[in-house]
């Protein structure tokens, strides 16, 4: 018989690769040579799923994205399970954006990578705002069930609200990666949390 390809595992053979030089060398040092040899694969097998860099980049950073989506989904199923209040499943949430750790550092180092190639790549561009977008929606979604269980006030203007997360979030993101000299990860989960508690300062109706 055959052998059977599977081809998505070994495009995420490769974006892992692409990933751990991202994180340890930086952007400049990612070549096709280089990410095959951090793979233990061919040139070739390397241009044949990825024929330029920003198509590397570009899967790499999706992976980044849908790994932390999957850690926020899970942090909302456990939250059901335990009877949470929405607004720590918010915090915890954003908080996966933030290089607080190794493992969020490195996330932060593709998406800091991926943010700098987007001045020049339209598709990047693309990309990066269907991802802020669907952060933001994620956001307001929350923040309208909030409304709904009485977490949140019935005057909150949900998009503005999750608007305010989102650019929190980032910014503080920004922050660390580039500059951590400037606020300690205690002192952005600090700010996390009381932004986060001042748009869901209310108890769930739900849970009595």
């Amino acid at each position: 018989m055959p052998k059977v390809v599977d081809h998505q595992a070994r495009r995420i053979q490769v974006a892992d690769a692409v990933q751990e030089l991202i994180t340890e060398q930086g952007l400049d040092r990612v070549t096709v040579a280089r990410t095959a040899s951090t793979a233990g694969v061919s040139v070739g097998h390397v241009q044949h799923y990825f024929p330029t860099k920003d198509e590397m980049l570009l899967f790499t950073h999706e992976r980044v994205v849908r790994q932390i989506l999957d850690r926020v989904s899970a942090l909302g199923e456990r939250a059901t399970r335990q009877r949470l209040p929405i607004r720590d499943v918010v915090t915890e949430g954003l908080v996966e954006w933030l290089p607080v750790d190794p493992r969020r550092r490195s996330a932060h180092r593709v998406t800091l990578a991926f943010l700098g190639r987007t001045v020049d790549n339209p598709q990047l561009a693309q990309a990066h705002a269907e991802t802020g977008r669907l952060i933001r929606s994620m956001l307001a979604t929350a923040v309208h069930n909030g409304k709904e269980c009485g977490e949140v006030p019935d005057d909150t203007d949900q998009d503005l609200a999750a608007l305010e997360l989102h650019s929190l979030a980032e910014g503080l993101a920004l922050q660390l990666g580039s500059d951590p000299d400037a606020a300690t990860s205690r002192t952005a989960l600090a700010l996390v949390s009381a932004r986060v508690q001042a748009v869901f300062p209310g108890r769930c109706r739900q849970y009595g």
